[in-house]
């Protein structure tokens, strides 16, 4: 499924740089394998296969250097630390930063099927079948089904005696169609994703999860649009976590603190949320992103960054942790190899709470908004804290009940505003991770993982698009 694994290499490339005077090395391989089959109007419009796998080098000298090659040859590695030294040597100032600790960390997807193994056709029939499926309802005007598969596999060693090692296969199906009826076109989606190898394509009822989408969207069609103004909202577990990762996920990302570019800049021990509310950012939870250590071979921590209510801490790399006083927290992430880490998140969430979900529709009136079906994303300045989300096929309620269906809904507000105004937290936890996207920052896309429970809030302005 990969190539032989180079650890020999990466130890005599750490043992190189410290011999040349390198405070600090850290020595990473990675290696990405990638599938993805796209049928689009009942066509096969795409079919490609890419794998890339390099060493990238580390090091801190006076200064940082970076450096990558994508040859194993010891020639060619000890050349790129000799790029990196000399990278370090021509800043002005010595760059400071937090030790990480040493020991042996290791992580394996567990999967029966190599996907990689599977026969083309096989794979193809999957996608055909649902997207053809779809196609012959009558009120669906187009559909696009993808099915990716990937393997992530890293090696991180480092001068403080650090080794990690991670194999990570994700194999999941997104379908997505266009519904047109009287002149009103509406487009609705979902994906699933799972840990695991082809067996979990092969044992998942795609025509159920594909029928859900289709019906979905010809419901969704025939709904009207909202009444733009303030509501009481309930949030599903998608849409919340989109927003939390979003608007406050980013926003706690150190470099954005220390920059001052962040709304949650100076207030540790300050209230920000409800006092119900609990998040965190952790590197294993169900139906995430496994990450166990990040790039700069930092064992990843749960990291509590609002603990009911109070904001008590940042996520952080090794040089922002040094910046803020703090631990580095596991979150100096890079998307390959050619790549410098950058502070990222890797599953960040909302705590489960004590509430049945029934239990926040007692009484209520307002909006049911979700994210379930939602295609498309939305904006938002961590500066500031303000954002807009596009939700899924969402829902009016009243006095508890769900009397009508609504489309085009988008969601806005301020983050502390909405944190500070949820009111009860169920105890549905659900994260996903995804095969088919990620969170972008600075041109490099890590996969994160998101969800929450559902939360009930007070106030939030909603808009008909």
């Amino acid at each position: 499924m990969r190539s032989s694994t180079p650890e020999d290499l990466l130890l005599k490339a750490v043992d190189y740089a410290t011999s040349r005077s390198a405070r600090l090395a850290i020595v990473r391989f990675h290696e990405r394998r990638r599938e993805l089959i796209v049928f689009d109007g009942g066509v096969l419009r795409e079919y490609a296969f890419s794998v890339s796998s390099g060493v990238g080098v580390e090091v801190y000298g006076s200064g940082r250097g970076y450096s990558f090659t994508t040859s194993l040859s010891w020639d060619s590695v000890r050349r790129a630390v000799d790029v990196a030294l000399e990278l370090s040597k021509a800043q002005d100032r010595p760059v400071e930063f937090s030790r990480g600790g040493s020991g042996l960390l290791s992580y394996r997807s567990s999967y029966k099927v190599d996907p990689f193994t599977v026969a083309p056709e096989d794979k193809i029939r999957v996608v055909e079948e649902v997207n053809r499926e779809a196609l012959r309802l009558e009120g669906i005007a187009s559909a696009v089904t993808r099915m990716a598969l990937e393997s992530d596999y890293r090696i991180v060693v480092t001068s403080e005696g650090f080794r990690g090692e991670s194999e990570v296969v994700l194999s999941g199906l997104s379908h997505s169609v266009v519904a047109r009826q009287a002149g009103v076109m509406e487009r609705v989606g979902d994906s699933k994703t799972f840990e695991g190898g082809f067996e979990r394509i092969e044992s998942t009822d795609w025509l159920g999860f594909s029928d859900e989408v289709n019906k979905l969207a010809l419901k969704a069609v025939n709904s009207k649009t909202p009444s733009p103004g303030s509501y009481k909202a309930i949030v599903d577990n998608e849409l919340v976590g989109v927003v939390i990762h979003e608007a406050l996920g980013h926003a706690s990302e150190g470099d954005h603190v220390v920059s001052g570019s962040s709304v949650v800049a100076g207030m540790i021990g300050s209230r920000v949320a409800g006092e119900h509310v609990t998040i965190v950012d952790n590197g294993l939870v169900e139906g995430g992103y496994p990450l166990v250590f990040d790039d700069e071979g930092v064992a990843k921590v749960e990291t509590v960054v609002v603990d009911r209510g109070v904001l008590r801490g940042y996520l952080t790399s090794r040089v922002v942790a040094g910046k803020l006083g703090l631990r580095p927290t596991g979150n100096a992430r890079a998307e390959g190899y050619d790549n410098v880490p950058l502070v990222r998140q890797t599953n960040f969430y909302i705590k489960p709470g004590d509430w049945r979900v029934e239990e926040l529709f007692e009484g209520f009136t307002g909006l049911y908004i979700r994210g379930k079906g939602m295609v498309g994303g939305g904006q938002v300045d961590p500066g500031n804290g303000m954002f807009s989300f596009n939700a899924g096929p969402s829902y009016i309620v009243r006095n508890g009940e769900i009397v009508e269906m609504v489309r085009g809904v988008l969601m806005a507000g301020n983050i502390l505003e909405f944190l500070r105004g949820i009111e009860a937290v169920a105890r549905d936890l659900k994260v996903e991770t995804s095969v088919f996207g990620g969170c972008g920052k600075d041109g490099q896309l890590a996969r994160v993982g998101l969800g929450g429970p559902h939360v009930r809030v007070s106030r939030v302005i909603v808009g008909g698009v």
